[in-house]
């Protein structure tokens, strides 16, 4: 691998999650979309910043054929139950030190992404594009190109970090390095990028 410069986060899955074992199964279930190959369109919209937080808790409902009342309860659940991965967040406290610059480009959508911008790890990135912000969503080109622009970016001197394969296709695609996490098992996704990237 070429001599990284810039290394790229993707947020959920990656450098923040819940965890399944302080969730009874009604609740995991009520969210199982996420670990689907394609995030259904409302989701996406929520994501793209072109629906509200009152839209999404409405489509929720539908989705999951239960009241508003307890989408809307879960939805702010899951934004406030979202941690700080403890792997990943030692690996880019030690990425920051070694001279790395950092960056998010995620899918997120408004009332997630305030919410993680207020944990410790997230001072380490030197800057972010957001889905919500943008309105522009991985895999599509263009919010991968307004990171590289916006920041001054080489791609071949960039690498990507992503849980969905399509998200780190188009990034090698771009001439970017990629990477794909497996949130299943971050431990290891986190001890094989500190060998790649971290000198012992």
């Amino acid at each position: 691998m070429k001599q990284m410069k810039n290394i790229v986060f993707d947020l959920g899955g990656v450098v923040f999650a819940r965890d399944p074992r302080k969730f009874e199964p009604e609740f995991i279930e009520f969210f199982s979309y996420i670990l689907l190959p394609e995030m259904p369109k409302f989701w996406e919209d929520y994501d793209r910043g072109v629906v509200t937080y009152d839209e999404v808790i409405a489509s929720l409902a539908d989705y999951n054929t239960c009241e508003r009342e307890l989408a809307e309860r879960n939805l702010r659940r899951s934004i406030l139950t979202q941690e700080e991965i403890p792997a990943t967040k030692s690996l880019i406290a030690d990425l920051k030190a070694a001279g790395y610059s950092l960056y998010v480009l995620s899918n997120m959508s408004l009332e997630f992404i305030e919410f993680l911008r207020k944990k410790e790890v997230y001072s380490h990135f030197d800057g972010e594009v957001v889905s919500c912000m943008e309105h522009v969503v991985k895999p599509e080109k263009e919010i991968y190109n307004r990171l590289v622009e916006r920041y001054g970016l080489k791609p071949e001197e960039t690498l990507f970090i992503d849980d969905r394969e399509k998200n780190t296709a188009t990034a090698r695609e771009l001439g970017w390095q990629g990477y794909d996490f497996d949130h299943r098992n971050p431990e290891a996704s986190c001890a094989e990028l500190r060998a790649m990237l971290l000198k012992k």
